[in-house]
């Protein structure tokens, strides 16, 4: 058997008199131990080293016990919006009727396409009613009739002018808590008031310079649905309007669509 080494203890140069008080001063030190002579080897100051760079960290190892529970990670989404594509029956200034939501029925026309993909249109909201809004083209049909809006000026709307402001909750108090809070109405700023006008008064010079024109804005489709028998896969969606003064736009607007149930 190899012999064990004998360790000696190591010795102090100052060593301790009592528990925590040496023998020598710490001037005495300074001198005993040679730092002088460093520190003057090195134009007064003290060598300084670079610390030396942290290792690598080892690869963690695969647990060996998998959790007892699932741990979802998140999915990356490399998927890129694309624009909406438009449709080519609608171009700027078609006329399109409303298949559903507030306005179902109503027809408006279209000024341009937002950068979400989304219709701008209009009524104009003096004619029947539909303010400035936007519409998914998805639920609207386009018509072969079309307004003159050369001089309607819509640079200024975009996604950002429809947006809702978030409204600031109130603290209730201790007295206002067991009453009633009176539900304040959500009044239309006076700025997107004096927009619909500017829109309305250019588009309806347009639209009273063709004959029967407001009068066909005004007038509201019938819009249903209605399975034809059971045996058949699909359901028609027939959109007719009630008859006006001109048949000139009576047959524009008697459109059948085959919506299948699969």
């Amino acid at each position: 058997m190899a012999a064990k080494k004998v360790r000696t203890p190591q010795r102090t140069r100052n060593p301790d008199l009592i528990r925590g008080v040496g023998k020598y001063s710490r001037s005495k030190m300074y001198h005993k131990r040679g730092l002088w002579a460093i520190k003057a080897k090195n134009g007064g100051v003290f060598p300084r080293h670079d610390a030396k760079p942290a290792a690598a960290a080892p690869p963690e190892k695969p647990p060996k016990f998998y959790p007892a529970d699932d741990v979802k990670k998140p999915l990356v989404n490399k998927r890129k919006p694309k624009p909406t594509k438009l449709r080519a029956s609608i171009t700027p200034g078609t006329v399109l009727i409303i298949l559903a939501g507030r306005f179902k029925g109503k027809r408006v026309v279209f000024l341009k396409q937002l950068s979400s993909g989304l219709l701008l249109v209009t009524g104009p909201f003096k004619v029947n009613g539909v303010p400035l809004r936007r519409v998914n083209q998805s639920y609207v049909i386009g018509t072969s009739t079309k307004v003159d809006i050369s001089g309607v000026n819509v640079e200024k709307f975009d996604d950002k002018y429809f947006a809702k402001e978030a409204d600031k909750k109130k603290k209730k108090g201790e007295g206002e808590f067991f009453e009633a809070e009176k539900e304040e109405k959500n009044q239309l700023p006076q700025g997107k008031k004096d927009d619909q006008k500017a829109v309305d008064t250019a588009l309806i010079k347009s639209i009273e310079a063709v004959p029967d024109l407001k009068t066909y804005l005004a007038a509201r489709s019938k819009v249903f649905c209605r399975p034809v028998k059971n045996f058949l896969p699909f359901s028609v969606l027939i959109v007719c309007i009630r008859p006006i003064k001109s048949w000139r736009y009576l047959s524009l607007d008697l459109v059948v669509i085959f919506k299948f149930n699969y």
